[in-house]
């Protein structure tokens, strides 16, 4: 299986995602949907599945 660089869009997508939860972890922020323990974790979850698709599909 060939991996390939995911495009500039699913890595933004994946890194803000990913940020939101750590500033709503550590910071106290206040981000809708992402205010729960479980949803912080499922929060990151989904950043890596979209970095993960964005690696193994091709034209993402």
């Amino acid at each position: 299986m060939a991996l390939k660089a995911p495009g500039i869009l699913i890595f933004l997508l994946s890194i803000i995602l990913a940020l939101a939860v750590l500033f709503t972890k550590f910071f106290g922020a206040t981000v809708p949907l992402l205010s729960g323990e479980t949803t912080q974790f499922y929060g990151l979850l989904l950043a890596y599945i979209i970095l993960v698709f964005g690696c193994i599909m091709r034209g993402l």
